[in-house]
């Protein structure tokens, strides 16, 4: 591409994170794809990510980054700079999903959760800021989720709450960086059951004499979530549709990259409701003389 970008993707071990960068680093950016524990952990994703950058001639590398720490982040961020003296987008897709009763996580289980989906894109942000405030120009994509606004199965609670989070933080960065030139899209997956390790991964509350009371009622229930998500998807229903989105909204000129952009073959709602409240959110900025924080695809 003649409009080559330096990306930054958070979480690209493995589903909508390692499709990603493979979808933008076929298009002719320079991605990196931020990893936690490349020497070991995450090795065989590394050797993955070389072998397929040097199968199509991408400029494709992993970076060590573990968004729960802040010395990983700026180091991250600090390696693209130092090598491609710039940084145009910064992609927030670390995530963790964690399967279970409410009540059986403990709240530090809780903040775990928070640490990665909320707190790891603000440790990210204040690494990479600084830069595209300098340049005067950049782009966050956010990878949310259809359960912020959607409809939304139970025993997912920590996960949808973070995601939750993440969504109005989004938002909010939204107003306070268009000044400086910098846009902002919230991509919205829904209920994706094959072609990511969400459920495979999803974590298990700690308290289990407390979940073993909830398996009395809904034992079949919680086993069956994933199932019952699946039902809702179209056979033809493909996860790299993320990916995809993702690289038309990265390519996009400024001013033109939609704020919200919604794949969900499950159509769980989310959609509907997102197209009210952001509407809600221009008109109420525009009632307090703030349009300036507009951007002009800010509702659908």
């Amino acid at each position: 591409m003649s409009d080559s970008k330096v990306i930054l993707v958070t979480g690209a071990s493995s589903g909508f994170g390692a499709l990603t960068v493979r979808a933008l680093a076929e298009r002719g950016h320079t991605v990196y794809a931020g990893m936690r524990a490349l020497a070991t952990r995450n090795a065989r994703a590394a050797a993955d990510l070389a072998a397929h950058a040097s199968e199509h001639g991408a400029d494709l590398r992993a970076v060590e980054l573990d968004v729960t720490r802040q010395d990983s982040a700026d180091a991250a961020v600090a390696r693209v700079v130092d090598e491609r003296g710039r940084l145009d987008v910064l992609i927030h897709n670390a995530g963790h999903m964690v399967l279970g009763p409410a009540e059986a996580f403990t709240p530090e289980q809780l903040a775990d959760v928070y640490d990665t989906n909320v707190l790891g894109t603000q440790r990210v942000n204040r690494a990479a800021l600084p830069q595209l405030r300098g340049q005067g120009q950049g782009h966050l994509v956010w990878i949310g989720s259809s359960s912020t606004r959607g409809g939304t199965p139970p025993f997912l609670a920590p996960y949808f709450a973070a995601k939750a989070a993440m969504d109005a933080l989004a938002v909010s960065y939204a107003a306070e960086l268009i000044r400086f030139g910098i846009d902002t899209s919230i991509v919205v997956p829904g209920a994706f059951t094959s072609g990511t390790n969400h459920f495979a991964h999803a974590g298990a509350p700690a308290d289990t004499g407390r979940a073993a009371v909830y398996d009395t009622k809904y034992r079949a229930l919680t086993a069956e979530v994933n199932q019952r998500l699946a039902g809702l998807m179209p056979p033809d229903a493909d996860v790299a549709d993320v990916a995809r989105a993702i690289v038309r909204t990265v390519e996009l000129p400024p001013g033109k990259r939609p704020f919200r952009i919604h794949v969900d073959p499950g159509r769980d709602g989310s959609e509907v409701v997102s197209a009210v409240a952001d509407r809600i959110r221009v008109e109420f900025f525009r009632r307090v003389g703030l349009e300036d924080l507009l951007a002009p695809v800010s509702s659908l």
